[in-house]
């Protein structure tokens, strides 16, 4: 039996999958596209291990013209996965929606564009829903906030698909302390039938707005680190001699450093949930022994103390969106 965190209304696992990678992103995953039965597998074998937190986006696809690529996937796994009715009742789909692509922006995410507008939110809510074949999301998170907006008007419209009634449960990601209290106050808390998670970066190599963090174990929000590892093809990942001490202590508990990364966020907070992304099945699983590991005090200190400073947040998330006055 998997240790499990609280989702909003929902209890899971304390580990989701990642599906990013499964559609070719970044493109050294790409080679994943040519074996599309491959990455159902990985699905599966981690639907079978107990895990039921699936995050995907709109904006996972290999192509800018090909939106939904991740999200049409992930529905097809759930649908052909061979647990019973009980257990994909248990799974939930977590999407996300808000940043916009057009021919001239290529085949990654980072470059393009923002819209939080009503009528844009509403649609796109609407594709999610057709593309996974679901009449209701379980949960909605919006992906990015429009710089020039006002983050107020955003985050009504955001919590406006409730009523639109195709969304079941709201979440945010990459905001700052100043911008989740804001939501809180306009949206409320889980308990409230507002916001029920925040998906941040977080990881060994960078632990920006930590604050962040702190409200959600204030309001019992789920955290839901995005590239919990550290980030796939990234320089400063857990290879990288600075994260010796992952490596000692993965070897005092026979499982890997990527074992230990899952479990020194399990022992970090109680409102954790990690999301690692995936392209074999091997990965996962192997990400799954970490929430077994019972760091002591000690460890967990260590570990800690090893942690390199932060990276300054990437530029996309430096501007700002007004508050409205």
């Amino acid at each position: 039996m998997l240790t499990t965190r609280t989702l909003g209304p929902f209890t899971v696992p304390a580990i989701g999958l990642g599906c990013m990678p499964l559609s070719g992103m970044p493109p050294s995953k790409a080679w994943i596209l040519d074996d599309r039965s491959a990455a159902i597998s990985v699905i599966h074998a981690a639907l079978d291990a107990g895990i039921r937190l699936l995050d995907t986006s709109d904006i996972y696809a290999p192509t800018w013209n090909s939106l939904g690529h991740n999200e049409i996937l992930v529905a097809e796994a759930v649908r052909s996965w061979s647990g019973d009715s009980k257990a994909k009742d248990e799974i939930v789909i977590a999407t996300k929606g808000g940043i916009t692509r057009g021919p001239e922006e290529g085949n990654w995410f980072g470059v393009s564009g923002r819209d939080a507008s009503e009528h844009y939110l509403y649609r796109a809510v609407e594709a999610s829903a057709a593309k996974m074949q679901v009449s209701r999301i379980k949960l909605w998170q919006h992906h990015r906030l429009n710089h020039f907006m006002p983050f107020d008007e955003q985050f009504e419209n955001v919590m406006k698909l409730k009523a639109h009634g195709i969304v079941e449960n709201i979440g945010v990601s990459n905001y700052s302390a100043e911008q989740l209290r804001r939501a809180i106050k306009i949206g409320g808390t889980p308990a409230q039938g507002g916001l029920v998670s925040v998906q941040n970066e977080w990881s060994p190599r960078s632990r920006n707005r930590a604050d962040v963090l702190e409200i959600c174990e204030e309001y019992g929000i789920a955290f839901l680190p995005w590239s919990p590892l550290g980030g796939i093809d990234n320089s400063e990942s857990l290879e990288n001699a600075r994260f010796a001490a992952f490596e000692e202590v993965a070897q005092r508990h026979g499982v890997s450093r990527f074992a230990i990364t899952i479990a020194w966020h399990l022992a970090s907070s109680p409102v954790m949930i990690p999301i690692p992304g995936a392209t074999r099945k091997e990965s996962i699983l192997d990400s799954l022994t970490g929430v077994a590991v019972k760091l002591t005090s000690e460890e967990l200190t260590l570990l800690n103390d090893s942690l390199p400073a932060n990276p300054a947040l990437h530029e996309e998330l430096v501007p700002q969106p007004p508050f409205r006055g």
